[in-house]
């Protein structure tokens, strides 16, 4: 059985994306015979039509001002943005691995798993509650939270303008003295900078056929025709919508019980998972997610396939590709 959208009670944008996937991409898969229950795990492989497709591929990142770029990237690694200046973004975000913090580990501090800052400027919303509809917004957030940098836009313009060479290069940038806006544009343009295409699935979008294993394709039909794809679509693979957690069973912890859809890109390299860290593994997750949200038990090898299609969603910063944080 594949779980159908959400009942009335859930969050408008929510009902009406699943609805609208559900009716493009569900239904045709069932309505060829292809049901969760007999889908086979291994099919032949097949040639995809991108526009026919509910996952579009990861685009390039987007052409900015060099001058803003490189402060952008300046100070999500300046310390001086925290209360102690003891951390920076980068602190919890390192993107020379998976762009979030050491193994995602819950701090006694925060309430949730660290999100990984890649693709996040794709996110329709930003952090596991959809808090924030802009990377300047949740930027402010991290820097004002008592629970995150503990510090005060005031204090760190303070700080910063006491730099002559920052404030030389701010200058540059943007032509005028270094205020808020532009201190909060320089990271969000850095930030919009991160995205991690050329992914294999993305490879295999495009019309590479040697990209994906028949597997990994098996597992590609399996998320679609489980309904996974309900929630987990569009060019981020999630992120944008909301959901209900824990609709047939329970899932992870209880609250909040509604929560931004996370992105699927890189999930491999991303353990542990959900907000509150509680499936281990991918395999883990998996199972979970299916008995929580659809209702479904999987076989061994429908897991098997599924999490080798996912591993083909692992993408590549300015070209490499993104690996586990292993600290």
């Amino acid at each position: 059985m594949i779980a159908a959208p959400l009942g009335p009670n859930a969050p408008i944008i929510g009902r009406i994306a699943r609805w609208l996937v559900w009716f493009a991409f569900v239904l045709p898969i069932l309505s060829n015979d292809q049901t969760a229950e007999s889908a086979s795990v291994l099919t032949p492989p097949t040639t995809p039509t991108i526009e026919a497709e509910p996952i579009t591929p990861i685009p390039q990142p987007p052409v900015v001002d060099p001058l803003k770029l490189a402060l952008g990237e300046r100070l999500f690694n300046d310390s001086r943005l925290s209360h102690n200046q003891t951390f920076s973004c980068a602190s919890c975000h390192d993107i020379h691995t998976d762009g979030a913090n050491s193994s995602h580990s819950v701090e006694p501090r925060m309430p949730f798993t660290t999100l990984t800052v890649f693709n996040a400027a794709l996110n329709f919303r930003l952090g596991w509650q959809g808090n924030f509809r802009s990377l300047e917004a949740q930027a402010k957030s991290s820097i004002e939270n008592p629970a995150g940098m503990a510090s005060s836009i005031e204090d760190v313009l303070t700080r910063l303008n006491a730099d002559p060479t920052i404030v030389q290069q701010f200058e540059q940038a943007y032509g005028r003295e270094l205020d808020e806006a532009g201190m909060l544009d320089a990271i969000a343009t850095y930030e919009r900078s991160l995205l991690t295409p050329d992914s294999r699935f993305d490879q295999w979008l495009k019309g590479n056929q040697t990209a994906l294993t028949m597997e990994e394709q098996s597992g590609y039909k399996l998320f679609k025709s489980l309904g996974c794809v309900s929630c987990h679509q569009g060019v981020n693979v999630g992120g944008n919508l909301y959901e209900r957690h824990g609709i047939f069973h329970p899932l992870a912890s209880r609250g909040p019980a509604i929560l931004r859809v996370p992105s699927l890109r890189n999930v491999a390299v991303l353990a542990p998972y959900f907000h509150d860290g509680s499936a281990p593994t991918l395999d883990d997750a998996v199972r979970k997610m299916a008995r929580a949200q659809l209702d479904q038990t999987l076989t061994d090898d429908q897991v098997a396939a599924i999490t080798a299609f996912l591993r083909t969603l692992t993408g590549k910063y300015r070209g490499t590709p993104v690996v586990t944080d292993v600290r």
